[in-house]
């Protein structure tokens, strides 16, 4: 999914291209985006479905627009879908993605240290489901749109209990979805003169937070006194 100004048709046209490179056989690469100028034609764009999404002032969206892609008829689309962030960069085979068992994958979120106990929210950066499979989802959240948006914090969390209490929530193996920031940055003060790797078994590495794949690449950190070597891997890795 695209929306506002955030990422450009670059960041649509690289991850077709890790696609392209990393997943055996054909497959349907779609789009959902209110502005498809730039795109690559071997993605197929459609509009983002309505939500009709009320914010107050300042407020974050939170990513609310990715359940649209639970609506019971999304375009006529049908079969196994693997949702992918944009800014995801991927350095191995996606093929299992697709045969791993569990009605609905997600990553298992990360943990913070200030986060006790057994917590079931996934990372929505990478999930797995059929189309028009979880319909109840998006169904439950337009009709209870304020009581969900005053409880979760963002579609993930919203997204992840509502699965988990229908016992349809499972997760992917850990090492397959690390995130950039916990798990590829050498810790300090190595993190000064080691540049950032990719982890043993990684097949999709995660950016979220303070770093996106350029500021990677650049050595650039969005966090007052951080400091990240060029990942010089990214060049190689995330490209058409």
């Amino acid at each position: 999914m695209k929306w506002g100004t955030k990422y450009g048709p670059e960041y649509v046209n690289r991850l077709y291209g890790m696609v392209r490179r990393h997943l055996s056989g054909e497959f349907q690469f779609n789009c959902l985006t209110d502005d498809t100028r730039g795109i690559r034609p071997e993605v197929q764009c459609f509009p983002i479905p309505p939500l009709n999404l009320h914010l107050a002032p300042g407020q974050r969206d939170g990513a609310w627009k990715k359940l649209t892609t639970f609506e019971a008829d999304l375009y006529g689309l049908r079969g196994t879908a693997l949702f992918l962030d944009l800014d995801v960069v991927v350095v191995g085979s996606l093929d299992d993605f697709f045969t791993h068992p569990g009605q609905f994958l997600i990553i298992r979120d990360y943990p913070r240290f200030w986060r006790f106990g057994e917590r079931v929210t996934g990372n929505s950066s990478v999930y797995r489901f059929e189309l028009g499979a979880h319909a109840d989802v998006l169904a439950y959240f337009r009709a209870h749109m304020d009581e969900v948006m005053a409880r979760f914090r963002n579609e993930q969390d919203y997204l992840s209990d509502f699965l988990h209490r229908q016992g349809k929530l499972s997760y992917w193996p850990a090492e397959w979805c690390p995130s950039f920031k916990y798990h590829c940055i050498p810790r300090w003060p190595a993190n000064h003169w080691r540049p950032p790797f990719i982890p043993e078994g990684a097949r999709i590495v995660i950016f979220h937070g303070e770093v996106n794949p350029p500021d990677a690449l650049a050595g650039k950190r969005n966090k007052r006194f951080a400091h990240i070597e060029p990942a010089l891997w990214v060049r190689e890795a995330w490209r058409e």
